[in-house]
């Protein structure tokens, strides 16, 4: 019986070693250079982001502008990429007239002149609205960028003919998958090395569309984001990369991002063995709502040569603490 119990005890121990050495980062090959910087929506004016939810209107909650860029805009992404993002992050809707407009809002009664269901406008519609109208920090006894938006929303095939080398994140605002169809054939329409530079996330459905007609494009959708973040935890110790990992984008909170095998540069490692780019983001508190790396506290929370991506609303800041 002491035989048995001393080989168990030797095989347990044995496992756990393989286990460690598997996935121990102190192991693994170090991961040279800068992170890569996401701006989410180019520069953007700051909002309160306690107790949002999906209804909330944050042009209405603005915080005291530091600078006059509107996101989504040709002007706040050309910004961010000159503040030092890699990547520009922007939100598209269809238009009734077989466009895409670079917008957030399922409406456009928060942040515009007009009124009712974004994508139920044609872009010559969009296009005459005041997309800073709404914005106020004072509980709209000012409106500081009224009459400065109009003629700001742009459209998808403007943003790709201004960047046509820059690497784009597009954010798909349904759960339309006609509208995931839309988008992938704009993309199959571009050339092979410019699709290259492209990630698409958003609702599980249009995303599943692009993903089954342009294949080629790094997608991610909350159900993929979930399976390959559980996937990874409940068996990557073997070092088999989950199929919800591959040729996608993965989003992690710095809370959550230490209990990950081999974190930081083994999992990047695998990650992009599965054509796959990994960016941290801020710490997550439950609900649908993460933060980004906004702050000095915040990066620091990230491992010291760490090259994966970061995700921010404050490009302008993160990008000179990088030395952009």
């Amino acid at each position: 019986m002491k035989k048995k119990l001393r080989f168990g005890i030797a095989a347990i121990a044995v496992f756990v070693a393989a286990v460690y050495l598997n996935n121990t980062d102190f192991l693994a090959s170090h991961r040279d250079g800068k992170p890569v910087l996401l701006a989410h929506r180019g520069i953007a004016q700051r909002f309160d982001e306690r107790d949002l939810t999906n209804d909330t209107c944050t042009a209405a909650r603005m915080l005291p502008p530091k600078h006059d860029y509107l996101e989504n805009t040709i002007r706040s992404m050309q910004a961010g990429f000159d503040a030092g993002a890699d990547i520009v992050e922007v939100d598209v809707h269809p238009t009734t007239d077989g466009q895409f407009a670079i917008f957030h809002d399922w409406t456009l009664d928060c942040r515009t002149n007009g009124h009712g269901v974004t994508r139920e406008h044609s872009m010559a519609e969009m296009k005459a609205l005041d997309i800073g109208y709404g914005y106020t920090a004072d509980g709209g006894k000012t409106f500081p960028f009224r009459g400065t938006g109009v003629g700001q929303m742009p459209t998808l095939a403007e943003m790709l003919q201004t960047f046509p080398d820059r690497r784009l994140l597009i954010n798909v605002k349904s759960r339309d998958p006609s509208e995931g169809e839309k988008l992938a054939a704009v993309l199959n329409a571009l050339p092979a090395e410019r699709r290259e530079l492209i990630m698409v996330y958003g609702g599980d459905e249009p995303i599943d569309a692009v993903r089954r007609l342009a294949p080629d494009i790094r997608t991610a959708s909350r159900t993929s984001l979930k399976s390959c973040l559980l996937g990874y935890i409940g068996y990557g110790w073997t070092g088999i990369l989950p199929e919800a990992c591959r040729n996608t984008m993965m989003l992690v909170p710095v809370n959550i991002a230490p209990w990950l095998w081999g974190w930081p540069d083994r999992f990047l490692n695998r990650m992009e063995g599965g054509n796959s780019l990994v960016f941290a983001l801020g710490r997550y508190r439950g609900g649908d709502f993460s933060t980004g790396i906004d702050t000095p506290e915040l990066l620091a929370k990230l491992p010291p040569g760490y090259s994966g991506g970061i995700w921010t609303n404050e490009i302008e800041a993160i990008g000179k603490l990088m030395g952009n």
